[in-house]
């Protein structure tokens, strides 16, 4: 939201107050509380009249430097707030010298001017990272409304990234981005998963810790700054050291937690009925059995809505008209080695046969003069569950554990972003325009938890579209309705890696487009885009996305593909494993892996899938693909040819191939089946050793299906001879040159000598 009027006038309406000096800094406990005058003291009259606005730092957890800039004081607190997984003051160092005093948290420090002039400087090391300068906070009146901003100065070729799932460029200065979750596809500015924190190749983060509507003026109002402001009398962010994006990432994810660990089948082939389309158990098989047939792993079966009777979403009942025995038909798709996932949303219809029980005890959002809030717009006469009551809460839950029970083994929870600001009422009295972006934190985590109960630690999946800060803890995340078309599969792609560098680690999309019917050759380079991401999933709106339907050259490459994702899991559910740990995403950006390297700060039609594959998807009918690849000699991994990086290439691929180089110095985990997702990865592996440097060494670990690790095997290389070193247990495997020499390490051998 912009308050001026171009450099020097503020917009019609606007009185503007902006703190002029650091009056008075006192330590109270573990933080520093600073009283901001908006104007110069010169005299005991200076202070008669406000507004005085308090600026509090204090710190988290080291690394990170809380910055709450207060207006009014005396309204209570009414939530909801950003959970974060810290609490209370981590222990600060505080530094005076005649000019300043400084609030050092580990390599952070806020460095506040005493005199001449507002600045406060946040430096990592003794670098300037960001400051807020003169006019950067300020409270501003308008009409009858108030708001607190903040601009955090940007340097030369600083640029910004994240604010959520945004489909917009991916370099976000020259925006304006209103951090409120809609339902507005990928196709434009809006976004499924709002996130109020953004990423700069500057080596630090911020978090706006507020769930309102913060709204960002990215290098736009003030093109050397980004502005954030949220209506109200007071505003929260966090400062978050790097010095590497990955470093950022680890303490946010500290802050806000990290993502839990899905079972490793997620991360197979997932089939959808479709949205749209009339489907019933005899049409489910036809599918499943022409998959089988076909030679193409099969590994989630996904009922779309209908699997309920219309205008009865959600009652949670399988629809007898066209599946009369759900209990038996999962069974058989048990039988058959499928998991099976359903469609729901936190929306009960009026003609459910739970409207009325839900509407008689409470369990839905209410207006003002006690009814429950309605509306036509979906679901006609639908309500929606008020998750702030822990009685509703648990009658959603018992509902999901009938269908647990009955054989179901993930929940798709969609929508969450049409969540009504005006006029209603919260059980537990939470502000309703607060609660509208982490209203969907709620909902996925009651049903997140119900999935934990019943299923267990590690095998509880989502597919969730609507999410917020701290939602990267309930995996997995998809994008959301998108068009079939090349252009919509980029700004997917956009949108996952913007996601990413806000924390999230496992990130999906659907495979061919959701609107309309894709021409058979996107759907084919998205398949390869599609089994080259953290999860997987064929999904459409009005037509079913069995690569049949396309051509028969369309199966060929899901096969393909399908069958090299399954080979790579090793390698992917150490990145998965990764991801649940540190908070380092599955799906990487490259300014992400290459921060030195200017030529990354912009690329977002490549990625990396863990640290050391990189993947171009190909967006264009004939197969050509531009790419960048980083310094080093890179290796394709399906062809073998090496390449010289720190340059572009210009390529043209089949619908077999892409660029999918192996990053130089990696010793890569391949799998021993192609068939499925969830293996024993310790028996009959192949590692791959790719352009080790001499003197350098190498090293791949290997997880079981709990996420514990295994074994780590090491490669180091002297001269023309890589010896490889196993630690842990590894049965039959096979290690190799690429391209050259392999021997197997069978019989209990522990190490071995190759030659280059």
């Amino acid at each position: 939201m912009k308050f001026t009027d171009g450099q020097w006038m503020l917009q019609p309406g606007v009185a503007a107050h902006y703190p002029a000096e650091a009056n008075d800094i006192t330590r109270e406990g573990e933080r520093l509380v600073i009283s901001a005058p908006v104007r110069p003291i010169r005299h005991r009259g200076d202070t008669l009249q406000g507004p005085l606005l308090t600026v509090t730092l204090s710190s988290p957890l080291e690394g990170v430097i809380r910055v709450r800039i207060e207006h009014y004081s005396g309204a209570a607190t009414v939530g909801p707030v950003i959970p974060l997984q810290v609490s209370g003051d981590a222990p600060v160092r505080v530094e005076h010298t005649d000019t300043d005093t400084l609030l050092h948290s580990g390599p952070l420090a806020a460095r506040v001017k005493k005199a001449g002039g507002w600045e406060i400087a946040f430096e990592h090391a003794g670098r300037v990272l960001t400051k807020s300068g003169w006019r950067g906070q300020g409270y501003i009146q308008r009409d009858s409304e108030t708001f607190v901003h903040e601009q955090l100065s940007l340097g030369v070729g600083e640029c910004v990234y994240g604010l959520g799932e945004r489909f917009t460029a991916f370099v976000k200065n020259g925006q304006i981005v209103e951090n409120i979750n809609k339902d507005g596809g990928t196709a434009c500015e809006q976004a499924y998963k709002s996130v109020p924190f953004y990423l700069t190749n500057r080596g630090y983060g911020v978090l706006v810790n507020e769930t309102g509507p913060v709204s960002f003026e990215v290098a736009s109002e003030k093109v050397a700054r980004v502005q954030f402001s949220i209506p109200g009398e007071s505003l929260e962010y966090f400062i978050i050291a790097g010095p590497t994006p990955k470093d950022v990432l680890a303490r946010l994810t500290a802050l806000t937690g990290r993502p839990a660990l899905p079972p490793a089948w997620s991360f197979g082939l997932w089939l959808s009925t479709s949205f749209t389309t009339n489907y019933d158990e005899a049409t489910c098989t036809e599918f499943i059995e022409g998959m089988r047939t076909r030679d193409l792993p099969l590994h989630v079966f996904h009922f779309d809505c209908f699997w309920m009777r219309e205008f009865n979403w959600c009652d949670f009942e399988w629809d007898a008209r066209v599946f009369p025995d759900p209990v038996g038909m999962l069974k058989r798709l048990h039988d058959r080695g499928l998991k099976v996932c359903v469609w729901i949303n936190s929306y009960i219809a009026q003609r459910s046969r739970l409207f009325a029980e839900g509407a008689a005890k409470g369990y839905f959002i209410k207006r003002t003069d006690g009814r429950p809030w309605q509306t036509d717009l979906w679901q006609p006469g639908m309500a929606i569950v008020d998750f702030t009551n822990p009685a509703a809460s648990a009658w959603y839950a018992d509902h999901l554990r009938r269908l647990l029970d009955m054989g179901v083994d993930a929940l798709k929870t969609d929508f969450g972003e049409r969540i009504p600001t005006e006029g209603v009422v919260y059980h537990d009295g939470s502000d309703p325009v607060k609660m509208h972006n982490l209203y969907p934190i709620l909902y996925n985590e009651c049903v997140f938890n119900v999935l934990v109960a019943k299923r267990g630690e590690g095998e509880a999946v989502l597919f969730a579209r609507a999410s917020y800060a701290s939602g990267q803890r309930l995996p997995v995340h998809w994008g959301g309705d998108c068009w079939s078309t090349f252009e919509s599969m980029a700004e997917s792609l956009r949108g996952g890696l913007s996601l990413s560098l806000c924390g999230f680690g496992f990130w999906s999309h659907d495979i061919g487009g959701f609107e309309g019917t894709a021409p058979a050759s996107i759907y084919k380079r998205w398949a390869a885009f599609g089994l080259l991401s953290s999860h997987s999933r064929l999904h459409g709106s009005g037509s079913y996305r069995i690569p049949w339907a396309y051509d028969e050259e369309a199966c060929d490459v899901l096969r393909f593909f399908t069958k090299l994702k399954c080979r790579l899991m090793p390698y992917l559910w150490a990145a998965a494993v990764q991801a649940h740990r540190e908070g380092i995403p599955t799906m990487r950006a490259m300014m992400l892996e290459f921060p030195g390297d200017p030529a990354c700060d912009t690329l977002d039609r490549q990625y990396l899938i863990g640290g050391s594959v990189l993947v171009a998807p190909v967006f264009t009918e004939d197969g050509t693909v531009d790419f960048y690849l980083p310094p080093g000699r890179w290796t394709h991994l399906l062809n073998g040819e090496v390449r010289d990086g720190g340059r572009w290439y210009r390529e043209k691929h089949d619908y077999l191939s892409l660029p999918l180089y192996v990053r130089p110095g990696t010793l890569l985990a391949l799998g021993a089946d192609d068939t499925k997702p969830d293996y024993d990865q310790t028996r009959g592996a192949t590692f791959r050793l790719y352009e080790l440097a001499d003197g350098a060494s190498a090293s791949a670990r290997v997880y079981d299906l709990k996420g514990k690790l295994a074994a780590t095997l090491t490669a180091h290389r002297t001269g023309a001879e890589v010896t490889f070193t196993v630690d842990g247990t590894l049965t039959d495997a096979t290690v190799a040159l690429a391209g050259g020499e392999s021997v197997k390490l069978s019989g209990g051998k522990s190490s071995c000598v190759l030659r280059s």
